[in-house]
Parts: structure tokens; sequence; C-alpha cells
């Protein structure tokens, strides 16, 4: 019975390794299949990796330097509807109390207020951004949503 500690290959798929430098009646004797002399007969020969015979490799002739739109994007911090009930019932919520909150770190970006999630309060909003649901969902508790 075969088991895990007893498993062996099938016979005849497994070969042995490659015996190479040990006579002339191996096939692998002599030269040990390096040829006759020259770099590649070397021990730890070749080329150094990327090396093209001369010709300027790849990594040289491609362009380092490029073009990102990282700098011109949007930077917006998000704050969740939950997020809200921090506030008291209809007070006017503004990226500086947002601030003061705790709910963002700095003014230099834009607010947006996202999410479908619970709203136990009536706030007045005055945010840059608002997405469908969460407007919807101020709305019906009786706030008031102004975007900047």
């Amino acid at each position: 019975m075969k088991t895990l500690a007893n498993l062996t290959p099938a016979p005849g798929s497994a070969r042995g390794r490659k015996r190479l430098g040990r006579g002339i009646g191996s096939g692998w004797g002599k030269t040990a299949g390096k040829g006759h002399k020259g770099q590649k007969a070397r021990k730890g020969g070749g080329p150094r990796p990327g090396f093209e015979g001369g010709q300027t490799p790849l990594y040289k002739r491609t362009p380092k330097f490029g073009f990102s739109n990282n700098q011109f994007a949007e930077k917006i911090y998000c704050v969740r509807v939950d997020q809200l009930n921090c506030f008291a019932e209809g007070e006017k919520v503004t990226t500086e109390s947002l601030l003061k909150a705790g709910l963002i770190k700095n003014l230099t970006k834009k607010v947006k207020i996202i999410g479908n999630c619970r709203l136990d309060k009536k706030l007045n909003l005055e945010v840059n951004k608002i997405t469908a649901g969460a407007r919807e969902l101020i709305l019906k508790n009786g706030g008031t949503v102004k975007e900047i």
C-alpha cells in the first residue's frame, strides 16, 4: 500500500542527473559538454545578464523618464454617512467641522460624503461632493445638502 511516507515515481519516469566530467566512457568526460576553451568553457563563464555583444543593451536604450498624471489627480477625502452621527441634531456640517471632529486630516483636499449607511440625525451639509445615495439619506432625515 502506498502512503505519503513511501511514494516513488513510476518506473522509467525518473532519470538520474547528468554526471559531468566522469571519464570518456560516460560520454560527458574531458570538456564535460562545454566544448574547447573560450568564455563559456570557463568556471563562472558567460557574459553578464543583459549583455548584448557590445550593442547598447535594451535597459540603456529605453527612456528613464516618464509622465505621471498623479500630480493633476483630484485628491478627495471620503467620509461615510454613518460617521456623521457624531454631530448634534440639526448641526451645520462643513469641512472645518469635519476637521475638528477628526474625520479629515486637513483642508487641502476636497471632501466627499459617501455611503448608503445609517444616519439617525437631521444635518445640514456644506461639502464639495456627495453621492446620490448619501444625498437621498440626508434629505430623507429632513436635512439639507449644499455643494460648494
